[in-house]
C-alpha cells in the first residue's frame, strides 16, 4: 500500500531538522494560544497541526528513511504507522490532527479555542514522541 505514496529519502540529519521545525511550530502555537482573541484560535491550531506533521516526518525519516511528500497528509499517516513500534498510536494522533486541519485552515465558521487546545495537545504528544524516538 505504501508503494503508491509519494515519498522522499531522508535520514537522521533530516529527522533532526524536521524535529527542530516541529518544536518551533509548537512553540509558536503555544504563544498564539495565549492571546485570547477568538480569531487566533485557528492560527494557533494551524501551527500545532504543522508541528504534528513535522514531528511525523521526523519519526519517518529516522524509522524508515523516507517521509511523505504530497498533498494528502492522510497518506503520511500510513507511512507513520510503519515507522516505529508506536506507529499505530502515532497514526491515530496524526489523523485526529488532520481532522482539525480543514476547519482551522480553510473554514468559514469560527474555530473554537477548545479545538485549538485539542490540536495543541495532540501535536505535543507527537512532538514529544518524536523527541524520544530521535534520542
Amino acid at each position: 500500500m505504501t508503494d503508491s505514496i509519494r515519498t522522499i529519502s531522508c535520514g537522521t540529519r533530516e529527522a533532526r531538522q524536521r524535529l527542530r521545525s516541529a518544536h518551533a511550530y509548537l512553540e509558536a502555537a503555544e504563544l498564539i494560544l495565549a492571546d485570547n482573541r477568538d480569531e487566533f484560535a485557528s492560527v494557533a491550531a494551524g501551527n500545532a497541526i504543522l508541528a504534528g506533521i513535522a514531528a511525523s516526518d521526523a519519526i519517518c525519516c529516522k524509522g524508515i528513511k523516507k517521509c511523505f511528500r504530497g498533498d494528502n497528509h492522510r497518506q503520511a499517516a500510513i507511512l507513520l504507522e510503519t515507522a516505529s513500534n508506536e506507529g499505530p498510536r502515532h497514526k491515530k494522533i496524526l489523523l485526529r490532527l488532520l481532522d482539525l486541519k480543514d476547519a482551522a485552515h480553510y473554514g468559514f465558521d469560527e474555530f473554537s479555542k477548545t479545538d485549538a487546545k485539542k490540536a495543541f495537545k495532540l501535536a505535543r504528544e507527537l512532538v514529544d514522541s518524536a523527541t524520544k524516538f530521535l534520542q
